[in-house]
């Protein structure tokens, strides 16, 4: 089960990214924002951090790197493609992904532990959540604010493509629970298809209890999971 972890320049969460793969069992690989082509891998993880400097806006360049025609070739296809923070920002950039990440609400750097409430458990990184299960994990943004259009927002509320919204510990929506001012409490959604997900919080910082939380080990679960069994039916 390889996993590519797309590497651009300004990346700092491929190796965490790796590890967390690792710790699941997955064989992650890492391939380079300048290649054409994928190889034959079963998932595609779009890390964090500051990809080409954030030039222009988060996500923007990067989403027209070489890599990324093979990137959104591989998800027509319904192979998984997971972006977090910057991964999430590329996706929509991209136009994988509706909406668009704008600057925090505070226009000032967030970088603490948040909770999520796991909205729809359909999705290749969420299949072995529970609905309404919580997890915590940590942000760390500047432009993180999930925008989109009231009309854009009313589809994805009626096809049920929000993954995840900001919640409180106990899962309530609230308003002191949103570290960014998403609309909707917005902290990831999916394509059309449920194959590509992008989230702000990061997942792989939540990996091992020494970092304060174990649950984002649950979306790496989800995929290695799905494609365990996609092995087993095909043996």
């Amino acid at each position: 089960m390889k996993v590519a972890i797309i590497t651009f320049p300004g990346s700092n969460c491929d190796y965490d990214c790796w590890h967390a793969v690792r710790l699941v069992g997955g064989e992650p690989i890492y391939v380079d924002h300048r290649a054409t082509d994928l190889g034959r891998v079963d998932a595609v993880i779009l890390p964090g951090g500051f990809s080409y400097g954030d030039y222009l806006r988060a996500g923007a360049i990067a989403s027209r790197a070489p890599i990324m025609r093979a990137v959104r070739a591989f998800a027509a296809e319904g192979g998984p493609v997971l972006g977090i923070c910057n991964g999430f920002q590329i996706l929509c950039e991209a136009g994988l992904l509706p909406g668009a990440l704008l600057r925090n609400r505070s226009l000032r750097f967030r970088c603490h532990p948040c909770y999520v409430r796991v909205e729809r458990t359909a999705t290749p990184f969420t299949a072995a959540c529970r609905p309404g299960q919580v997890l915590q994990m940590p942000v760390a943004h500047g432009e993180g604010r999930y925008y989109a259009d009231e009309a854009t927002l009313a589809r994805l509320e009626a096809e049920g493509r929000i993954v995840f919204r900001y919640c409180t510990p106990g899962g309530e929506i609230r308003e002191e629970a949103n570290p960014n001012g998403s609309v909707a409490h917005v902290a990831g959604v999916c394509s059309e298809a449920g194959n590509v997900v992008g989230l702000m919080p990061h997942p792989e910082r939540a990996a091992e209890a020494v970092l304060g939380s174990e649950d984002g080990l649950w979306l790496f679960r989800s995929l290695v999971d799905l494609l365990e069994g996609r092995l087993a039916r095909s043996a």
